[in-house]
């Protein structure tokens, strides 16, 4: 089981670790950030977040329950209180070798949980590269539904890059999973 823990200055290391090519951090994090990730640029990034009384990101790190190993990083961003809505951003599975073992499908259940349940939103959605199609799986396993394609939206070298966009509704979330217990620790 993965279980959601914030994301906090001790985590940058071995977030920079994992984001170790030019290539994958543009997969992971859009035009967000510069190659190499910095201490500076992580400091920027979670400033202000996870804060339960102005909720605007919650950035997380996804922690194997067996084992307390990190194994991934997950955030929530966007969200809108009037709209009751939040976008699922920057996914990662840390290590190539937990990839294919549920850990995706883990963080995004334990995301979406936190966004329906606690936050009481009724929209949560994503984007994903639509070459990316491990991810694009995952999230339809989780109850997303493909909404459209943005076509050429990002240049990565000589290649353009189109993103699918996804969501999933309360109701949807609800017709597939009762109510559960917070996967917030702490």
């Amino acid at each position: 089981m993965i279980k959601l823990e914030a994301f906090t200055a001790a985590d940058f290391a071995q977030l920079m670790t994992w984001v170790d090519d030019e290539r994958l951090m543009k997969e992971w994090s859009g035009s967000m950030f510069s190659f190499p990730l910095s201490e500076a640029g992580l400091t920027w990034y979670v400033e202000g977040s996870n804060n339960v009384h102005d909720p605007d990101v919650f950035i997380y790190k996804a922690v194997d329950s067996k084992t307390g190993g990190t194994v991934g990083h997950i955030s929530l961003g966007g969200i809108s209180q009037r709209d009751r809505a939040g976008r699922i951003t920057r996914v990662l599975v840390g290590n190539s070798s937990e990839r294919r073992r549920g850990i995706c499908q883990g963080m995004v259940r334990a995301l979406l949980r936190i966004g329906f349940e606690d936050l009481r939103l009724h929209r949560i959605s994503l984007g994903v590269y639509d070459f990316n199609h491990a991810a694009i799986n995952c999230y339809l396993k989780c109850g997303f539904r493909q909404e459209g394609v943005l076509r050429d939206v990002v240049k990565h070298g000589d290649d353009y890059w189109s993103l699918v966009e996804m969501g999933i509704l309360e109701d949807e979330w609800r017709a597939l999973h009762p109510a559960l217990p917070s996967p917030v620790a702490g």
